[in-house]
């Protein structure tokens, strides 16, 4: 997936969640809408160097979208909705190995009893339906472990009992963490933040459901996932 047009700058505060302002190396200080309504753990800090992309202004919107992170060397993918765009280009490019060969792939398609949308449906004459889950991982611990959630997700617990009750009705179901930072050298359930999260991904795993975690290749052009990472218990 490629970038629009980039450009460097400064973080110069976030905040309402939604928005950023940015001082750009040009010198120009912008408000860019900012994508990612989590805790940004490590990457939000005033003084980081970002990097935003400039759109069309509708009436109400920004005209600035906050894009990459700076931390030393390593670039953090600050929009977590693109991480279904992610997989979904790797998978219909068969670089997810465990996920290749499905004949077609649906979007956001209603499922469970909970009101749920799957990310991901896969589907094949001679296999049985996949259901793939998407979460996007940017937080990393002091070990160089990437976190999930950043934050207690009463959704994503949702997500794995959904999940687990497609796996038991006989149909393959799929967590896949899309990591949207170059450094992280496994995934791991963030324990300390949503401890009730990580027993549900213990319980999900024991149930039948696989669980997968891809590393994303970074730079100011381009993302894609790139790279298989261990999931940790």
């Amino acid at each position: 997936m490629r970038f629009p047009l980039l450009h460097r700058g400064t973080l110069l505060a976030r905040r309402q969640r939604f928005l950023a302002d940015i001082r750009l190396d040009d010198g120009r200080e912008i408000l860019a809408h900012c994508p990612n309504t989590g805790r940004m753990l490590g990457y939000s800090a005033p003084g980081l160097r970002v990097w935003a992309s400039e759109r069309p202004k509708a009436a109400g919107r920004c005209g600035w979208t906050w894009e990459l992170a700076e931390l030393g060397e390593t670039l953090v993918g600050v929009h977590p909705a693109r991480a279904n765009a992610l997989a979904a280009e790797a998978i219909a490019a068969d670089r997810i190995a465990p996920l290749a060969g499905y004949a077609a792939m649906r979007r956001e398609v209603r499922y469970g009893s909970e009101g749920s949308r799957i990310d991901l449906l896969l589907s094949a004459p001679d296999r049985a339906d996949c259901y793939v889950e998407v979460k996007s991982v940017t937080a990393a611990d002091e070990y160089g472990l990437g976190i999930f959630p950043d934050a207690v997700s009463e959704r994503g617990l949702r997500h794995l009992r959904e999940l687990q009750t497609a796996a038991a009705a006989g149909a393959r179901a799929v967590l896949l963490f899309c990591v949207q930072r170059g450094d992280a050298l496994a995934v791991r359930a963030a324990r300390e933040i949503d401890a009730a999260y990580a027993r549900g991904l213990d319980q999900a795993r024991a149930a039948g459901v696989e669980v997968f975690a891809w590393r994303c290749a970074i730079s100011t052009e381009a993302i894609t996932l790139a790279r298989r990472v261990p999931v940790l218990s």
